[in-house]
C-alpha cells in the first residue's frame, strides 16, 4: 500500500536529483549545451542552404525546355577491314525555336507539380549608349508569365516593371557600365547571318538577380521585340517552369525527357556542383548532430551509474519496504527523462538566443544580413523530443543494474 500513488516514482527521482545538485546541474547544462548546438546547428545550415538556393533560382527556372542540339550524323562504320577516311566534327549550335511550343504551354502548365509556364527567346547582343557597350544576354519574355517563373517584379530596385513595346529592363550593375538611369535610352544591337540588327529602347526599371554577373549583362525586352532583334519570328528558344517544390525539378524533369523530343534539364543537373555541396553539407551536418547524441547520452548514463553507486543504500532500503524492480526501474528511468526534458528547454532558450545574435550582429562585407535563419516550431519540438527520448535510453542500463541489486548487499553497501 505504501508505494501504490502513482507519483512514487517520480518523487523518488526528484529527490535523488535534488540530493546530486551539483551533478544534476552539470548534466543539464551539457544536455542544454547539445541540444543548443543541435537546433541552432540545423537552423543554421537549413538557412544557409535555403539562401544559396533562392539565389542560384532568383534568375533561373526549375526546369528549363528546349531545342534539341543540331547534330551531324556520323557515316557508317567501316567493313570488311575498309578504313574510315573521315572523322565527324560536332556541328555548330544556332538559334532554334521549341517545335509547336504554343500547344506546348498549355500542356505543361496543366500539371500538377507546375507552378508557371514562361516562354523566351534568349541570345547575344550588344547593349550601346554613345561610345560604351557592352556584351549583353538578351532575354525576349512575356512579363506576367516570367514573373511567377523568377519573381522578376519583386527583384527591381529602380522604376517601374513594366515592357510594353520599345521598353526594356536592365541589370542594375549594367546600367551603371552604361551610366544609363530609368527613363534614359540605349540601344540594343543583335548581329547574325542576315546582317546588324538594332533597335532603340527606354529603361523602365533596374533589377538584382542576386549575381553580379548576371545583373552585368542581363537586358530583358518583350517577348515580340527579341523575336525580331534575333530574326525568330514567332519562336521561343525555350520554355522556363517553375514548380511547388524545387527538389522534385530532377524527378519531373525526367519524366518529361521520356514523353517529348526536347532537351529537357532541371536545376538540379545544371548546377551539378552545387547540389553536391549541399548533399555533402548535409551529411556531415548530421554525423555532427549524431556525435552531439552520443556524447549527451553517455553523459546522461555516466551520471546515473554513478547515481546507482551512490543510492545503493537508499535504493536496498526501498526493495525491503516493498518497491519492486520495476519500481526502481522506473525510478531512474524518470530521472533520465527529467534530466532530457530540462535540459530541452534550456538549449532551446540558448538555441533562440544565437539565432537572435546571429540575426542581428552578424553582418557581410557589405553591412547587410548575410541571410535570415529561424528555429521553427516543428523542428524545436523534434530536437526536444529526440532529447528526451535520448535521455531516457541512456537511463535504461543504469536502472536495470538498480533494479538487479539484491536488497541486503545493497544495505551493507
Amino acid at each position: 500500500m505504501l508505494f501504490n500513488g502513482l507519483g512514487f516514482e517520480r518523487q523518488v527521482a526528484l529527490r535523488f536529483l535534488r540530493e546530486g545538485r551539483m551533478q544534476t546541474v552539470l548534466i543539464i547544462v551539457g544536455v542544454a549545451a547539445g541540444v543548443a548546438v543541435i537546433a541552432y546547428i540545423t537552423a543554421l545550415v537549413n538557412g544557409l542552404q535555403g539562401n544559396t538556393v533562392a539565389k542560384t533560382l532568383g534568375a533561373q527556372a526549375h526546369i528549363s525546355l528546349r531545342a534539341p542540339d543540331d547534330v551531324v550524323t556520323p557515316a557508317w562504320p567501316p567493313t570488311g577491314g575498309a578504313a574510315r577516311l573521315t572523322d565527324t566534327q560536332p556541328r555548330a549550335q544556332r538559334l532554334r525555336s521549341v517545335a509547336n511550343w504554343q500547344a506546348l504551354v498549355p500542356l505543361l502548365e496543366r500539371l500538377p507539380e507546375v507552378v508557371g509556364v514562361s516562354p523566351m527567346v534568349s541570345g547575344s547582343g550588344l547593349a550601346l549608349r554613345g561610345e560604351a557597350s557592352q556584351a549583353i544576354a538578351l532575354m525576349g519574355v512575356d512579363l506576367d508569365r516570367y514573373d511567377r517563373v523568377v519573381g522578376l517584379r519583386s527583384k527591381v530596385v529602380s522604376g517601374s516593371p513594366r515592357l510594353l513595346p520599345g521598353e526594356a529592363i536592365v541589370g542594375r550593375e549594367l546600367a551603371q557600365d552604361l551610366g544609363v538611369r530609368v527613363g534614359d535610352r540605349l540601344t540594343v544591337q543583335t548581329g547574325g547571318a542576315g546582317g546588324t540588327v538594332s533597335d532603340a529602347v527606354r529603361v523602365t526599371a533596374l533589377v538584382d538577380l542576386g549575381v553580379k554577373d548576371l545583373n552585368r549583362r542581363t537586358v530583358i525586352v518583350p517577348l515580340r521585340a527579341a523575336q525580331s532583334l534575333l530574326a525568330l519570328p514567332g519562336g521561343a528558344t525555350q520554355l522556363d517552369l517553375t514548380l511547388k517544390d524545387v527538389w522534385v525539378a530532377q524527378t519531373l524533369a525526367r519524366a518529361l525527357q521520356g514523353q517529348f523530343p526536347y532537351k529537357i534539364e532541371s536545376w538540379q543537373e545544371s548546377n551539378a556542383q552545387l547540389v553536391s555541396a549541399l548533399n555533402a553539407q548535409s551529411i556531415s551536418t548530421a554525423i555532427i548532430r549524431g556525435v552531439v547524441l552520443a556524447v549527451v547520452v553517455l553523459g546522461i548514463a555516466s551520471v546515473l551509474v554513478v547515481s546507482v553507486v551512490q543510492k545503493g543504500r537508499e535504493i536496498g532500503i526501498l526493495r525491503a519496504m516493498g518497491a519492486t524492480r520495476g519500481q526502481v526501474l522506473r525510478v531512474f528511468l524518470v530521472q533520465g527523462a527529467v534530466v532530457g526534458v530540462l535540459g530541452s528547454v534550456l538549449g532551446l532558450l540558448l538555441a533562440v538566443a544565437l539565432i537572435w545574435v546571429f540575426t542581428h550582429f552578424v553582418r557581410g562585407s557589405d553591412g547587410l544580413q548575410l541571410f535570415s535563419i529561424a528555429l521553427p516550431p516543428a523542428m524545436a519540438l523534434q530536437v526536444a523530443l529526440i532529447a528526451s527520448v535520448c535521455g531516457v535510453l541512456a537511463a535504461v542500463a543504469p536502472a536495470r543494474r538498480a533494479a538487479a541489486l539484491d536488497p541486503a548487499q545493497a544495505i551493507r553497501m
